[in-house]
């Protein structure tokens, strides 16, 4: 087997994947895969693509982590390994939810190191027995990678601990972040050498394999992904510290679901895709998801349990083998709690030995009857935080032994080594309460695993009235990801010794009677809710979540990780400027409607008026005869009438219809159905009472409508202040002729039968009446406002107002949910594909006059005011009494054609030169 390692590890963390130099022999493959192998190691962002056909037919899971479930030794001869599975792996443990038709691949590392001569042979053995696929680290990209990244960075961060100083958490280094993508990088490379993009799912788990989903994503685009975090996940403000915080996020992204132990970690991570990545997460039917891309990515809440049959087998070997018989010798007459924590700073066992210290001083009762066992596996990490902590623990035994001890009893009893499973289930069982302080901790399955000793043990505990009572108490702390599932426990604050004391106390004090109530209540929950509960439905989650994949079209595209996958429905497409165009020039009578904010200029823009290219494409387009051109916007007319004022033949609805202007007119139509304008004095009082609370916040005040916009205010805050005033608002004005609507960072009050839908029925059914009914319908928008125009197109046309034979191209700006079935990305596409219909628009005059008169020459072309804008051939073409006249020229061979109104230069541009002087010339003295 290949070691892999990275020349340049700065082109890792910049994007720049390079390929890796590999040995000859490779691992066998599980399966083929068409093409060529060589190309499996090409990491170009263009080899995306998964339709390649499949050999196995059969669904698979590929369980992707930082370890393998399986114990590896070197034989006493030092000649080979010998291996077995790690029946306390998690990752064993979950392939029992999993369907039984389902095959299991495990990827992930050893915890051994291996020559480099044996990774061949020692690859080939757990592939073949144990169908696990081992990554070999290069011991400089290993240490890095998990002493580095992972545990000097990530775990103390994702634990809440920020590096104020050198000293204290260390400062950020980028050759371990480096070390991190490349160990990424590696375990990608084993999961590409086995998977079956079609058939095979991947279930990543942990923060070590947090950049994995891009690796993967990169080369298969439609790949079935699912990533569980099972660390907490901090807080925005927090993680938002972390220097390479995109980088994390929009890999996490690349997975199609991602799982949290509780909702608060879920919370905090929806959190950030909002505030750094402007993503809002919806729930529908109990399912939580964000829109990235046209992807939805599932988010599942779902904690961990423990494996039931491994916990009530290793007990009865624990009896069988009388171990717990002799603990419950050793603490006769003893009530004893028990602690069960690994050597970690953020597991607070100090301060549950200071919480025992404070028990004994204010119950005095307990001074030769309580004994706190404390069992402390060994460190994961290491650093100078973790010698400190040891020491500090030891330090503390000692006291406390010293201060309460006496001959035979001591209060504090300390198992600083390895302790197996099978000794932890008989404390377990003859503990009268668990007792656990992490200051911040993931999950903690310990709590679970003693409740199901307890009630499986067949002796009870000492002291029990009852000898079928089955009975058990826990006090833990209410930063354990446990915690919320643990109704019947004590919670307490770790950092208050004091309440802890106190919570310890009542836990051991408290009658039997309710000691058993709260037991049945915990286990009924620990035993339906075990491991293969746990793991059967994020698999199904995974699988409702990937159910369309293979029907949605998908590219990929950006760089690094900045790749991500556009996912489209079939039949939601983006818009081709050469089909509009086409359907466009064939056309006799066209209707084109267009949102304001967010379609032709761009919500972030400051200067909300129209640039001078806007206004020349919608007079361009107005020119045109064919073309009923109209403005539908949510803005006031004062506004919109003053910015196209040059636009004299553009249509213009205001205020969401509320107020029309027909082209060629000068009056606006009023079309509200209400002229009652009394809930103003209700909503508005309330509104303002919002916008101070909400800083950021301002309310617009409409002839027709009130609108608060929060768009510059906190997002978090903003939102909820928004759905909170929605409540409000509607049930205060419930019985007024108003609508309240929200929308993009706003929330309006506008009088009913007012909608975008309405206008574009007035004006299908005013160009039907006129014998001018449309054959071609372009309607574009970008909120939800716009949705209104696109869903009526669909019964005008079922209603006769327009023509089952009608092009209709209903245009949505961005990728998301709508009812429009084209997109556009962004505003700059919308004006070029209006700039490509008002090109291809006839904007010849139909008042000529002097027919047939042509001349062609050699000229400046000028415009109206003066300035000279090129020199070229060019045509000047007039007809029949009238006072318009067109220019076209060549220029450069462009060919271009331009309306010339005589006697106004309107904002450049109308042409000028000399026979232009002479047509107005003439036109003057006819007209005379």
């Amino acid at each position: 087997m290949m070691s892999r390692s990275y020349t340049n590890l700065l082109d890792l963390a910049s994007g720049n994947f390079p390929v890796t130099l590999r040995e000859k022999k490779r691992l066998p493959r599980v399966m083929t895969v068409a093409g060529v192998i060589s190309e499996l190691d090409d990491d170009q962002a263009n080899s995306v693509s998964s339709d390649v056909p499949s050999s196995v037919v059969q669904d698979r899971v590929i369980i992707v982590a930082n370890q393998l479930p399986v114990k590896a030794k070197r034989r006493p001869d030092n000649k080979g390994w010998n291996f077995s599975w790690d029946d306390d792996s998690l990752l064993l443990q979950l392939k029992d939810g999993l369907p039984e038709d389902i095959e299991v691949i495990y990827v992930g590392s050893l915890r051994v190191d291996v020559d480099v001569e044996e990774q061949d042979d020692v690859s080939q053995v757990l592939l073949e027995r144990f169908k696990s696929v081992p990554a070999f680290l290069p011991p400089d990209i290993h240490n890095k990678f998990y002493h580095g990244f992972c545990k000097n960075h990530l775990w103390p961060l994702f634990h809440y601990m920020l590096p104020f100083s050198a000293s204290h958490g260390g400062r950020f280094d980028r050759s371990l972040w480096e070390a991190y993508v490349a160990a990424n990088k590696i375990f990608s490379q084993r999961v590409i050498e086995v998977i079956n993009p079609e058939d095979d799912y991947v279930w990543i788990h942990d923060y070590h394999l947090m950049v994995l989903p891009t690796f993967l994503r990169r080369r298969f685009v439609k790949l079935r992904m699912g990533f569980f975090l099972h660390c907490p996940f901090p807080s925005s403000e927090l993680y938002r510290t972390l220097p390479v915080r995109e980088e994390i996020l929009k890999a996490l992204l690349n997975a199609d679901l991602i799982g949290f132990h509780t909702f608060d970690y879920a919370r905090h991570f929806l959190s950030c895709c909002s505030r750094m990545m402007g993503l809002e997460y919806k729930s529908k039917r109990g399912y939580i998801g964000l829109e990235y891309y046209g992807r939805t990515v599932g988010i599942k809440i779902m904690p961990v349990g423990v494996h039931r049959g491994q916990i009530e087998s290793v007990l009865r070997y624990a009896e069988k083998e009388r171990r717990v018989q002799e603990l419950k010798q050793q603490f006769e007459g003893m009530t004893v709690l028990l602690g069960v924590d690994d050597m970690d700073i953020f597991k607070g066992v100090n301060l549950k030995l200071l919480a025992m210290e404070q028990m004994l001083k204010l119950h005095s009762k307990w001074l030769g009857r309580a004994v706190l066992v404390q069992i402390v596996n060994p460190a994961r990490g290491r650093g100078r935080d973790l010698e400190e902590m040891q020491a500090e623990i030891h330090t503390s035994c000692n006291r406390i032994n010293e201060t309460f001890g006496k001959p035979g009893y001591q209060p504090i009893i300390v198992i600083d080594r390895p302790v197996t499973l099978s000794e932890r289930v008989a404390y377990y069982a003859i503990a009268e309460c668990v007792v656990v302080t992490a200051v911040r901790d993931g999950m903690n399955l310990m709590p679970y695993e003693y409740i199901l000793c307890r009630e499986e043990a067949s002796v009870s505990d000492s002291g029990s009235t009852s000898s079928g009572q089955k009975k058990s108490m826990l006090v833990v702390s209410e930063f354990l990801g446990c915690s919320p599932s643990l109704s019947g426990a004590i919670r307490s604050n770790p950092w208050n010794i004091e309440s802890t004391a106190e919570a310890m106390n009542e836990a051991v004090s408290m009658a039997d009677v309710e000691k058993q109530l709260r037991h049945e209540k915990h286990y009924r929950y620990v035993s339906t809710h075990d491991v293969t509960y746990w793991s059967r439905s994020f698999f199904q989650d995974l699988e409702r979540t990937c159910k369309d994949h293979f029907r949605r079209h998908c590219w990929g595209i950006g760089l690094g990780f900045g790749f991500r996958v556009v996912a489209l429905d079939p039949s939601f497409r983006k818009l081709s400027i050469d089909a509009i165009v086409s359907a466009f020039s064939r056309a006799k009578s066209r209707a084109i409607l267009l949102d304001y904010d967010g379609t032709v200029m761009p919500q972030a823009s400051i200067n909300k008026a129209p640039s001078h290219a806007v206004i020349s494409i919608i007079n361009q387009l107005c020119g045109d005869s064919k073309n009923t051109v109209f403005l539908v916007s949510g803005r006031g007319r004062d506004n919109l009438g003053t910015w196209f004022s040059p636009c004299k033949k553009l249509g213009i609805a205001a205020e969401h219809g509320y107020f029309i202007r027909w082209p060629s007119e000068d009056e606006w139509q009023v079309c509200g159905q209400s002229s009652d304008y009394g809930w103003i004095h209700i909503a508005e009082p309330i509104m303002k009472l919002y916008a101070e609370a909400t800083d950021g916040s301002y309310i617009e005040t409409k002839e027709s409508a009130l609108v608060w916009h929060h768009s510059d205010a906190d997002l978090g805050f903003g939102s909820t202040q928004a759905k909170e005033m929605l409540d409000h608002l509607e049930s205060v004005l419930a019985n007024e002729p108003v609508a309240v609507k929200s929308g993009q960072y706003i929330v309006e009050v506008k009088p009913e039968g007012v909608s975008k839908g309405l206008v574009a029925d007035k004006i299908f059914t005013r160009m039907a009446e006129s014998g001018n009914q449309a054959d071609f319908v372009l309607c574009v928008g970008d909120d939800r406002s716009d949705e209104d125009m696109f869903e009526i197109i669909g019964s005008a046309i079922s209603s006769g107002i327009l023509s089952s034979n009608t092009s209709v191209y209903a245009c949505t700006v961005g990728q998301k949910p709508s009812k429009a079935k084209y997109y556009l990305d962004d505003t700059t596409e919308v004006i070029t594909m209006l700039e490509a219909l008002a090109e291809a628009s006839d904007s010849s005059p139909s008042i000529q006059i002097d027919c047939g008169t042509r001349k062609t020459g050699h000229e400046k072309v000028l415009c109206s005011c003066g300035k000279i804008l090129t020199e070229g051939n060019h045509t000047l073409e007039t007809g029949l009494c009238g006072w318009e006249s067109y220019v076209s020229f060549v220029y450069r061979g462009l060919s271009r054609k331009k309306t010339a109104v005589p006697g106004s230069c309107d904002q450049c541009t109308a042409f000028q030169c000399s026979f232009y002087l002479e047509c107005c010339r003439r036109m003057h003295q006819q007209q005379a």
